[in-house]
């Protein structure tokens, strides 16, 4: 009898010799508006091994609005959305903090810490995929939500009281948050924030060790202390940040891998840490060949996996072309990790 899915991803993550691939669809409301059929044929044909539990909340979040729809959507931290494309997340135009004045206005959204914990381990006993939680935090963009990417960018040099004071509110909550989806049955937490540019880190790697890696590590530590596997997605370019990372004992980064450089990757990462994929949802994706999605995957394949460290993860979102997205499946079904070094 085979491995389970729920097996694949933790032989996966252990570097223990899974008997292939474990994969993931993520699937933006984008696609499902575009291509539903091809949605559906991609996810017949090559199931998730990686499922989300639903967020089981008995208290509804306060919020208005749908975030894929065009108009404004309020999050449930009172965050204004304004969106102009169908299926896509809009920006924050009028952040709630533009004045630190402000700050003892700010309603926390505690409903979040109230989760079925039955209904939870239900969904978790009636699967054999691997089960993620229904929570991600997210200090960093909360961060910019509450008061834009630019007077952020500047607090963050300038330290002004307030700062801080909002980050441990933040953290405390995520802290609790975290808590309380460890002490269910599901096999792993996630937390994301995007560091990087096309080019860089956001920030200098100085003040990211200062701010937010002490953040990190008490998720990372909060999770293996309930038996639990810590995952990340952040986009852009973090091979500032990834020693850290691998060194606070994350179990998996997605992160835009093409976009630092495949080999680059693999030199000093690979085998360190499992790549939660990705596939380059820029341009190969919406325009590349199905030739050079196999020649990617399997340039991906030779350089990261390491008996494991490797997740089949692909975006099917905005611009994809789906027969791109399905190539990725095709190819790392083909690749299998065999040809790893």
């Amino acid at each position: 009898m085979g491995m389970t899915p729920r097996e694949l991803v933790r032989r996966t993550l252990e570097f223990s010799s899974p008997e292939r691939i474990p994969r993931q669809m993520w699937v933006l409301p984008w696609a499902v508006d575009r291509y539903p059929e091809r949605v559906e044929e991609i996810q017949r044909r090559y199931p998730d091994d990686i499922v989300t539990a639903p967020a089981c909340t008995p208290v509804s979040p306060l919020v208005q609005g749908d975030r894929y729809l065009p108009g404004t959507y309020v999050d449930e931290w009172g965050c204004r959305f304004e969106s102009v494309q169908k299926g896509i997340i809009g920006e924050v135009k009028e952040p709630l903090l533009s004045s630190w004045d402000r700050l003892d206005q700010l309603r926390v959204p505690a409903e979040c810490l109230h989760v079925d914990v039955e209904r939870v381990n239900a969904f978790c006993r009636a699967t054999d995929r691997f089960v993620m939680a229904g929570c991600c935090p997210r200090p960093f963009e909360r961060l910019q939500f509450l008061r834009g990417t630019e007077p952020l960018l500047k607090d963050l040099l300038r330290q002004p009281a307030g700062l801080s004071e909002l980050i441990e509110l933040l953290h405390d909550l995520y802290l609790r948050e975290l808590e309380v989806w460890a002490r269910t049955d599901v096999d792993g937490l996630m937390f994301m924030d995007d560091w990087g540019s096309q080019e860089a880190l956001l920030v200098s790697p100085a003040i990211w060790g200062r701010l937010f890696r002490p953040l990190y590590a008490e998720y990372v530590d909060l999770a293996h202390r309930h038996g639990k596997y810590l995952f990340m997605h952040s986009d852009g370019h973090i091979t500032g940040i990834l020693d850290d990372l691998i060194e606070l004992r994350l179990d998996a980064i997605n992160c835009q891998v093409a976009c630092m450089g495949i080999e680059t990757v693999g030199e000093r990462f690979g085998g360190r840490i499992t790549f939660w994929g990705e596939v380059d949802r820029q341009r190969l994706l919406p325009y590349g060949t199905r030739e050079e999605v196999f020649e990617t995957v399997r340039r991906m394949n030779a350089l990261l996996y390491r008996n494991g460290g490797v997740i089949a993860q692909c975006e099917f979102g905005p611009g994809a072309n789906p027969d791109n997205v399905l190539a990725v499946f095709e190819a790392w079904e083909a690749a299998g990790g065999s040809s790893g070094a």
